[in-house]
């Protein structure tokens, strides 16, 4: 099943035509993965999504037309996490993560789903108490990730989770993601690195200066000798 659809989505910022037409699908259960250069038009891509930014075209979701409202946009069951993190650096760890359920009245089930994140992500059980601030770029990353995950999204858009990560930190940080699409979460992922986002993708698009360069099956798109050229260097 479809869960969402994109069709001629065009962004501007000025005179910068960011997003040209672009259309997108993305089925439930997926991983859907969104790779090209800075400037792409990726992040773009996902603020439209979650309506923080204007945009001409048609975005549905679950056959519907996707609302304009941010704030609905969570509550129809989308969480965007955004990139550069964003946390809320005055607040402690805790107090990000409920904020991540700010919409939600069901309190059994948010207990539920902060226990879910901790298995996720126990370094943020063992930070609850701290000021996400002072948290390390790779804890903070965790914490961006376990807030949206507390909205109980049904899709979440991931702009970045890997930017400024040490190696070691970015293998984890795409475990965890196939560990919230075996729950059940279905993921559009916008990522420079190429090879991670299609090694873990069930589709992928290549974005190119605001244009759909090339789609499909991702261990395709992978296989294809100048997308491994212009995306994930020779020696991959």
């Amino acid at each position: 099943m479809t869960m969402l659809k994109i069709s001629d989505l065009h962004v501007f910022y000025g005179g910068i035509h960011a997003l040209q037409g672009i259309s997108i699908e993305v089925e439930e259960g997926q991983i859907v993965s969104i790779i090209g250069s800075n400037g792409a038009g990726k992040s773009s891509l996902m603020n439209a999504i979650s309506s923080t930014v204007k945009y001409r075209g048609g975005i549905a979701y679950r056959d519907a037309p996707l609302t304009t409202k941010p704030h609905k946009v969570v509550q129809a069951g989308i969480s965007h996490v955004p990139e550069d993190r964003l946390v809320f650096a005055n607040l402690t760890t805790y107090d990000n993560l409920r904020m991540g359920a700010y919409l939600r009245k069901d309190a059994k089930g948010v207990a539920n789903d902060l226990e879910r994140v901790y298995t996720l992500f126990p370094r943020l059980k063992e930070r609850a108490g701290q000021i996400a601030g002072t948290l390390s770029g790779g804890e903070q990353q965790m914490l961006a990730m376990g807030r949206g995950l507390m909205s109980d999204p049904e899709l979440i858009l991931l702009d970045e989770p890997s930017l400024g990560l040490a190696p070691l930190l970015i293998n984890t940080i795409f475990d965890i993601i196939l560990e919230i699409k075996a729950m059940g979460k279905t993921i559009l992922l916008v990522e420079q690195n190429a090879f991670k986002a299609l090694s873990i993708a069930d589709r992928a698009y290549v974005l190119n200066q605001g244009c759909i360069a090339a789609e499909g099956d991702a261990a395709q798109i992978m296989a294809d000798p100048m997308i491994r050229e212009a995306y994930l260097g020779k020696a991959q």
